[in-house]
């Protein structure tokens, strides 16, 4: 997924949070300029986050020269699986030209953003709007605290950030040479589904920003990838949505793409035939009655109805439909393609959903449906 900070509702209770890389670059900033500006470097260095919240950052480096100073933090995601957790998050600030302003710098480790559709404009540093805003705040704070000069240039860097890059999917989204410095609380939120949804929405801004008229959903790896050989799609054509087909749907009313491909495993289709819009097990499980009901509908036998109805997985009811000659996949399909036609109806968009088993074979489509 992208290097996105999970932040803001949804996350799981009773872990411990973190700080987002706008924080901890905010924090390297303010004890970067306050070192360049007096000599001395706060450490612990405290910033005020979007939120009101003024956490302290530990320093873990310093150093400065002429006409330059640079400290470090080291992200601390909390009990969240980041890919920046323990990353070194460095700010390096100089005296800018007059009348610049606030100028900011991608520095190692950072990307710079290549495709239109992004926050930001092509050519800029991968530094996002919120973490812009708060680095100038404290920037601010910092001069009606010590004084210094207006015009400043930040630049910031990560350590090792653009081999952390090649684990997200910043190069999909065009943004090359690094990671992205993120944050819209300044606050982690371990497994938060806002952060993931925020990386689907993006994907779908630089898929239309790129002028593509078609883009597969899908919820897992195995799928993307047999969706996007089916069709010969770009990589930035391909929306990594997890089990929030709800939220990808929701966010194509609001950008609507021509034509938009569900592309799921027989499991998540049975559960998104089901009418359920997030595929998570903790929201819904497969329910085998219906898989047995639909069987009847399909001429299947009433004890290979029964056998259903007990199965012990989803893969083992298609595996004993298939056997049988049961098209319960074109079935499940069909389903699906009506709870998401549902949610997007009369927005003009050709909505197909297809259906993959484990090693990336097709097992059904529905064609695309103008819905």
């Amino acid at each position: 997924m992208v290097d996105t900070d999970k932040e803001a509702d949804g996350g799981t209770p009773h872990l411990r949070r973190g700080w987002t890389t706008g924080s901890c670059a905010t924090a390297a900033t303010r004890a970067a300029f306050e070192g360049l500006v007096s000599g001395h470097f706060p450490d612990p260095v405290t910033v005020t986050l979007p939120g009101g919240q003024t956490p302290a950052f530990v320093l873990a480096s310093t150093a400065s020269g002429d006409g330059w100073a640079r400290a470090g933090v080291v992200k601390d995601a909390g009990d969240d699986p980041d890919v920046t957790h323990g990353a070194l998050i460095l700010a390096t600030v100089r005296p800018a030209a007059i009348g610049a302003g606030l100028v900011f710098r991608a520095g190692a480790g950072v990307g710079t953003v290549t495709r239109p559709g992004l926050p930001l404009a092509v050519g800029e540093p991968a530094i996002n709007p919120v973490p812009r805003a708060m680095i100038a705040r404290t920037l601010d704070e910092a001069r009606t605290a010590i004084g210094g000069p207006d015009d400043i240039e930040v630049e910031i860097s990560v350590e090792n950030g653009e081999k952390l890059a090649e684990r997200t999917l910043n190069g999909r989204l065009g943004i090359l040479g690094g990671l992205s410095i993120l944050g819209t609380t300044g606050i982690v939120i371990p497994f938060s589904c806002a952060a993931w949804i925020a990386s689907i929405q993006r994907g779908i801004d630089v898929a239309r920003a790129s002028g593509f008229t078609h883009v597969s959903a899908a919820t897992g790896n195995t799928s993307e990838q047999a969706a996007k050989a089916l069709y010969d799609l770009d990589d930035v054509q391909l929306i990594d949505m997890g089990d929030f087909v709800g939220g990808t749907l929701k966010y194509l009313k609001k950008a609507p793409v021509p034509r938009v491909t569900l592309a799921l495993g027989f499991a998540k289709g049975v559960k998104l035939g089901q009418g359920l819009l997030d595929l998570h097990s903790k929201r819904g499980s497969v329910d085998l009655a219906a898989l047995s009901a639909i069987v009847t509908d399909l001429g299947g036998s009433d004890e290979l109805a029964r056998t259903i109805g007990s199965a012990n997985t989803a893969l083992e009811a298609l595996t004993l439909c298939r056997a049988a000659g049961i098209p319960i996949a074109e079935a499940v399909a069909e389903r699906g393609l009506a709870t998401a036609a549902a949610l997007i109806a009369g927005h003009g968009i050709e909505l197909e959903v297809i259906l993959f088993d484990r090693s990336g074979g097709l097992l059904a489509s529905t064609g695309f449906r103008k819905v």
